[in-house]
This record gives C-alpha cells, structure tokens and sequence, in this order.
C-alpha cells in the first residue's frame, strides 16, 4: 500500500472509530461528529468546544438533512480542512 494508500485508509477508519458508537454504524450523529471534531481535529478547527460551532458544521455537512452524516459528507469537510492545511503550509 502506497503512503497516500494509507493515510486515506486511515481517515476512512477514524470515521467509522467514531459512527459506530450510536445509531448507523455507518453515519455520524451529531454527538459523534463532535467527538471526532473535538479529539481528531482539536489543532485543526477552532473553537471546537463552542456547540455553535459544531452545530454550524452539522449542518453544513448535512446535505440531505437527515440528522446524520454520511462518509461522503464527511469527505467534504476533510476536504475543506486539507486545503485550508495546504494554504498554511504555503504562508509559512
């Protein structure tokens, strides 16, 4: 497996590390998508302790208004964090 292999297995396994906790096991309630915000992108997303905040996100990430979030919703906001990363490599 390649390196860029294993870091996309690795975000697909911390996505279902946090969507098997509570109803689908293959969606992120939004309990779960505050957990995994909270403790896997804590240095990434500010004020990940501000309900606001995440319920802002939710939302956002939420396309079909479901009141879950599914892995391909999901990859926009890993999507969305990757580029504001790759911006803040450049500046420095």
């Amino acid at each position: 497996m390649t390196k860029l292999e294993e870091h996309l297995e690795g975000i697909i396994n911390v996505f279902h590390q946090y969507s098997v906790r509570v109803g689908h096991f293959d969606k992120l309630s939004k309990g779960e998508l505050k957990q995994l915000i909270t403790k896997e992108l804590a240095n990434t997303i500010k004020n990940t302790k501000d309900q606001a905040t995440i319920d802002k996100i939710f939302q956002e990430l939420d396309a079909d208004r479901d009141g879950q979030v599914t892995f391909g919703e999901f990859t926009s906001l890993v999507a969305r964090v990757l580029e504001t990363a790759h911006e803040n490599i450049h500046k420095q």
